[in-house]
């Protein structure tokens, strides 16, 4: 497996957010951690944001970039400026890139961690679509008009802001949150990955789905401003989701 270091100042927010993100993801083709210049210790809002976007935070732990430096990755990818400055000639690294993302504990907004994480999972998720050996074919490109027929079915629009909230979902899950049939839910996300605006992931008995990393940008801000100004939407389905017992996600992300 490639090895991939996520590096900032205090590896306390983003590069947490980076490591865990990228090994839900793709845990079962990359070799990930996370390290810091200056480290702190991992924000609790970190956790939080995390645990709510259904992705695993434990073992999450602040280090220092010194303790690494006798090892060697073949990503090095920085989640702040300084960081970069710090780390660009690291030895014995293949790839030094910079991500550069505002660091969410300085700012006002409460939902700041939770923006910040959903940045930061595009940007790991597009990040595995260049790099995954297991990518077969060329993203598919759909009009606008496409688009949006797909988003003026209910069902189909539903599933994909929580997709989009959760980060990835199966086919029972999504039963359970739309209280729906098994053939009419999966009939609309094979729609939706044959446009191209999901990917899928098979795991044992499972097929989990998630937003396609390679969406055009102005989708990916369409299903975001979607979900910010309609959140009540999912506040049913939510709580149904919330409910329901063994759920496959969770039980994929402690295995």
């Amino acid at each position: 497996m490639k090895r991939v270091l996520f590096v900032c100042t205090a590896n306390s927010a983003r590069s947490q957010m980076a490591e865990a993100v990228l090994r839900h993801f793709g845990g079962d083709q990359f070799d990930v951690v996370s390290a810091g210049t200056r480290p702190t210790e991992v924000d609790p809002r970190t956790i939080e944001a995390l645990k709510g976007f259904g992705v695993e935070a434990q073992g999450l732990v602040s280090k220092s970039i010194e303790s690494l430096e006798n090892q060697q990755f073949d990503f090095i990818i920085s989640l702040c400026e300084k960081a970069h400055k710090d780390c660009n000639q690291w030895p014995g690294s293949g790839v030094v890139m910079s991500w550069d993302f505002p660091d969410p504990k300085t700012s006002n907004d409460p939902k700041a961690f939770t923006r910040s994480l959903q940045e930061i999972s595009e940007r790991v998720r597009m990040f595995i679509l260049v790099n995954s050996k297991k990518v077969k074919s060329e993203v598919k490109s759909i009009q606008p008009v496409e688009f949006y027929k797909l988003l003026s079915d209910e069902n189909r629009l539903l599933s994909l802001l929580l997709i989009q909230d959760q980060g990835e979902l199966c086919v029972c899950e999504l039963m359970e949150a739309l209280d729906q049939p098994q053939p009419k839910i999966s009939r609309n996300l094979s729609q939706l990955r044959q446009a191209g605006l999901l990917l899928d992931r098979r795991q044992g008995q499972w097929v989990f789905y998630r937003i396609h990393p390679a969406m055009d940008d102005w989708m990916h801000e369409v299903l975001k401003l979607t979900l910010e100004h309609s959140a009540s939407n999912l506040d049913q389905p939510l709580a149904r989701l919330e409910a329901m017992s063994s759920r496959p996600s969770l039980c994929s992300m402690e295995g």
